[in-house]
C-alpha cells in the first residue's frame, strides 16, 4: 500500500520545481539581455539575473531548514515558458516589436514565479516554517517589483515602439 502524500511532500516537490526553474532562468536572462534593443530592458534583465542568483541562495537556505539536499526537479512549465521566449528572440530579431515580446516573455516567467513563491509561502506558514516564510516573502516581493518594472517599461517604451 502506497504511503499517503502530505503537505510536506508537496512542499518539497514544489521547492525542487522552483529551484530548477530559477537555475534555468539564470541561464536564460543573459541571452534575453543580449537580445534586448533597449539599454534599459537589457539592464533590467541583468539586474534580475543577480536577484535570481539570490533567490537560488534563499531556496538553498529553505532546503537546509527542512534538512533536505538542494536538488531541482525538471520543471516542464518553465522550460515551455523559456522556449516561448527563445522563439520570440528568433522570430522578432531586429524587429520593432522585439522588446515588447521580450517583456511579455519575461512577465510570463515572473507570473509563474509569483504563483510558486506565493504558494510556497502559504504552505511554509501552514507547516510552521516561519524562517522559510520570511525567505519566500523576500523573494516574492522582488518578483512582484520586477513584474511592476516590466509593466512600466512595456507601457512607456516597448509597446509604443512596437505599435
Amino acid at each position: 500500500m502506497a504511503t499517503e502524500k502530505t503537505l510536506d511532500d508537496l512542499f518539497l516537490d514544489t521547492l525542487k520545481d522552483i529551484y530548477y526553474a530559477e537555475k534555468q532562468i539564470v541561464k536564460a536572462l543573459p541571452k534575453m539581455a543580449k537580445a534586448a534593443q533597449s539599454a534599459e530592458l537589457a539592464a533590467g534583465f541583468q539586474q534580475h539575473q543577480e536577484e535570481s542568483e539570490g533567490h537560488i541562495e534563499r531556496l538553498e537556505q529553505v532546503f537546509e531548514l527542512i534538512g533536505k539536499p538542494a536538488r531541482g526537479k525538471t520543471c516542464d512549465a518553465i522550460l515551455g515558458i523559456l522556449e516561448e521566449g527563445k522563439s520570440i528572440m528568433d522570430e522578432f530579431k531586429g524587429a520593432p516589436a522585439l522588446d515588447a515580446g521580450l517583456v511579455a516573455a519575461a512577465q510570463a516567467v515572473e507570473h509563474y514565479e509569483i504563483a510558486r513563491y506565493g504558494t510556497l509561502k502559504s504552505w511554509a506558514r501552514q507547516l510552521g516554517l516561519e524562517e522559510a516564510v520570511k525567505l519566500f516573502d523576500a523573494t516574492l516581493n522582488e518578483e512582484l517589483a520586477t513584474d511592476q518594472k516590466l509593466t512600466q517599461l512595456a507601457e512607456a517604451q516597448a509597446n509604443v515602439k512596437a505599435a
